[in-house]
């Protein structure tokens, strides 16, 4: 007998035994077979996916890697070996090298609906929703039917579009109040008014002044998702002839490029529920100072916080730690949120004050630089407060305004915010409690004061 001869005979025999091995359940048995056999040069490509997966089944990941890396030597576009591989990286945190393995196990398998799911779970791991969604829509056309796809792609539109939503869309107060606003604007202006529509979301305010007879309203939404759903939301209403959505930031928008002129009239509803989180006051200035004529209309105009001083033992199990379970917790409340987005008519808590205006901005201004100043509030109840309650009270037109009062709004998608203090504050009827009060341009600024540090911020004020 030849030496290849007596070497393929005992491959044969290595490989019956660690198949057998195998089935039996006896992986640390069957390894090292399967290595003699690859080492005699013997059916390569059928064992080397068998040891990958013993080998990666007992924790050797960088080990399992190397072994598909020796399939795709051989076999350059080893779909299996790439989609395996891809797997693998991704257990590591190595999304890079992963994608392009699994992309490439797609050109290699493109019918593979399976494949095409696992891209898009590393797409959006990696962070690259907008591929992650095409890859997703691409596994379902393969497999229609498929449960788990389609749970990717739900999943995945959700993490993209923020629950306040829907509640905002079928806010009919708020939509009332933005519609009046804009028939206003249009019935002063003109049909031929140029409209420009910042975070048009759903692209609702948008067909609300191609219905007030806007013949050209140019919108822009920053999550793509949502700008094609609201792209055929407006082909669905007929409206697709006059609204033109772009799916940017406003401020990578041009006049000469996505507009064909300066647009006359401005409406967005991108203000947050504590009022200039979504950096409003950024785009609104520059959406002033390069896309709007100089005369431009403004919707809203300008928005105050409002809010009141209150107790509430719900809230404070919230925002603040004591004593608990015998043990002196009350360091951590260093790390508490400074702020609790809740619903007003829905919590439990006891107001200590009449309503203030915290904040006042006017979103007509050309620049509003960052405030901080003393606001003495009048204490009308005794009580530990928990902190100021916050809303907004919205400034559309003339005559034409919106607040979400807490004593009457809960159905909509701005919710009532808490500004927590940094600890209770005990407070007596016919006080006064002074808060240092302002903001940073993107935060709302609410401190309790003291009597040094009130007479020190009404000095510099």
């Amino acid at each position: 007998m030849s030496a290849t001869n007596s070497a393929t005979t005992t491959a044969r025999i290595l490989l019956h035994e660690a198949m057998a091995l195998q089935e039996a359940g006896n992986l640390a048995e069957a390894e090292p077979r399967y290595r003699a056999v690859i080492a005699l040069g013997y059916r390569a490509v059928e064992v080397l996916p068998v040891l990958a997966g013993i080998v990666a089944k007992r924790g050797a990941v960088d080990e399992a890697i190397e072994l598909w890396s020796a399939l795709l030597a051989i076999v350059i576009d080893h779909p299996v070996a790439l989609h395996e591989k891809a797997l693998l990286l991704g257990k590591l945190g190595r999304f890079d090298a992963a994608i392009e393995c699994l992309e490439r196990a797609c050109r290699a398998d493109p019918d593979n609906a399976v494949a095409a799911n696992n891209l898009g779970v590393m797409l959006s791991d990696a962070g690259r929703k907008r591929e992650a969604r095409a890859e997703f829509q691409r596994a379902l056309t393969l497999a229609p039917g498929n449960i788990a796809v389609r749970h990717q792609l739900r999943r995945l539109n959700a993490e993209q579009v923020p629950f306040w939503h829907i509640p905002m869309m079928n806010d009919t107060r708020r939509n009332d109040a933005f519609e009046a606003a804009i028939k206003a604007a249009l019935a002063k202006a003109g049909p031929d008014a140029r409209v420009l529509d910042i975070g048009t979301g759903s692209g609702l305010l948008s067909m609300m002044a191609a219905r007030a007879g806007a013949k050209t309203v140019v919108a822009c939404e920053m999550v793509p998702v949502i700008a094609e759903m609201a792209k055929r939301i407006v082909a669905d209403n007929g409206y697709a002839d006059r609204i033109t959505i772009f799916d940017r930031l406003s401020t990578e928008l041009c006049v000469g490029v996505e507009l064909g002129a300066p647009a006359d009239i401005l409406v967005s509803e991108i203000l947050s529920s504590d009022l200039l989180t979504e950096h409003v006051l950024d785009t609104f200035e520059d959406a002033r100072a390069r896309l709007l004529t100089a005369d431009a209309t403004i919707i809203p105009r300008a928005a105050s916080a409002m809010g009141c001083l209150v107790a509430s033992d719900v809230l404070s199990d919230y925002v603040f730690v004591d004593q608990v379970s015998g043990f002196d917790l009350s360091r951590f409340g260093e790390l508490a949120t400074q702020k609790l987005p809740i619903h007003g008519t829905m919590t439990n808590w006891r107001r200590l004050s009449a309503d203030v205006e915290l904040v006042r901005i006017d979103l007509t201004a050309a620049r509003t630089g960052c405030t901080l100043g003393l606001l003495s509030i009048p204490v009308l109840a005794d009580g530990a407060a928990t902190g100021i309650v916050q809303w907004m009270r919205v400034d559309l037109a003339e005559g034409i305004a919106f607040d979400n009062h807490p004593d009457a709004y809960s159905d909509g998608g701005w919710l009532q915010v808490l500004h927590n203090f940094p600890e209770p504050v005990q407070v007596r009827a016919g006080e006064t409690l002074n808060l240092a009060v302002g903001h940073d341009r993107v935060t709302l600024i609410i401190q309790p004061l003291g009597v040094a540090a009130s007479a020190a911020l009404r000095a510099v004020a």
